[in-house]
């Protein structure tokens, strides 16, 4: 189902998400701001975020699914907690599963988990489908992840995001081998007006994206690198790394169209995570094991 609806006088300054809400009969706002992340909605042809506030004359496009409002429950599902306290939790995160609720996913993934470990004690800044999150990695994509279950802790870690002073190290396995053993791709990362599942470098309705690299060990027709993450875009580290001529094995989405199957999914894993505590002020670090499924695919390439 479409709806168009052309923005009126009286409305220009209002949020997108509210926009909608109040024109949409029985959405709500978090359930509008689940499409807008999705890309199911477009002001004049043009993906745009939550944020965005309408002017008059916007012609705003909507694309809503048959299915019944997403609704975030508590499941039990087992979750391999690496910390927690009361302000925070640090889980690590299969290959596999979804972080949050979405068209396509509307359960057992991570908020459904941790929803029901937490008995619902968690940050309510992201609404209900997001609560706690404030940072996300991709279903395909394993590791860590910090969750806020008090506000002071969301509003101190998304803090930390922006100010670029967390650190996220991940592990990847790319195609080829880089021409330098270290550097940087700086390019902005914006939706691609084609498939808007697709994210890709553009200047057009872009944020700035910085990924660093290392070279930790060459194999035949693949390279085993570090990444770490200046700024979080959507998946970032695999659009700059295809970017560059390298992309991630196993990626069924900006990887060679033969697809090397036997990873279900992209091989990357999020290895390293650090920030400061919210209220400790104390900077705390983790690290998690490569997962089976890693360890073996690089067992693989080194015995070619």
């Amino acid at each position: 189902m479409e709806f168009i609806i052309i923005a009126e006088e009286s409305q220009a300054g209002i949020r997108i998400d509210k926009f909608l809400s109040e024109n949409i009969e029985g959405k709500s706002r978090s359930y509008i701001a689940s499409l807008i992340e999705d890309g199911k909605v477009s002001v004049n042809d043009k993906t745009v975020s939550k944020s965005y506030k309408v002017i008059p004359g916007d012609r705003v496009e909507v694309e809503i699914s048959e299915d019944k409002e997403l609704e975030a429950i508590p499941q039990n599902i087992p979750l391999d907690i690496v910390y927690e306290d009361d302000h925070l939790i640090v889980v690590n995160k299969p290959k596999g599963m979804v972080v949050h609720p979405a068209a396509g996913n509307p359960d057992s993934t991570l908020v459904n988990a941790l929803l029901y470990h937490c008995q619902g004690k968690l940050s309510g800044i992201n609404g209900v489908l997001r609560p706690g999150i404030v940072h996300r990695i991709d279903k395909n994509t394993s590791g860590l992840l910090v969750v806020a279950k008090s506000d002071i802790a969301h509003f101190s870690l998304s803090e930390q995001i922006k100010e670029h002073s967390m650190t996220r190290e991940y592990r990847a396995v790319v195609y080829g081998h880089l021409r330098e053993q270290e550097g940087s791709v700086d390019a902005p990362i914006g939706r691609s007006t084609v498939d808007r599942k697709r994210m890709c470098v553009t200047d057009r309705n872009s944020k700035h994206a910085v990924t660093h690299y290392t070279v930790l060990e060459e194999y035949k027709d693949f390279s085993y690198i570090s990444c770490r993450l200046e700024t979080g875009r959507t998946h970032q580290i695999r659009v700059h790394m295809s970017y560059i001529g390298h992309p991630l094995a196993g990626d069924d989405v900006y990887g060679p169209k033969k697809v090397i199957t036997e990873l279900d999914g992209q091989c990357l894993h999020a290895i390293r995570l650090g920030f400061i505590h919210p209220v400790s002020g104390e900077y705390m670090e983790f690290e998690s094991e490569l997962p089976e499924y890693f360890s073996k695919f690089l067992r693989k390439i080194e015995n070619r």
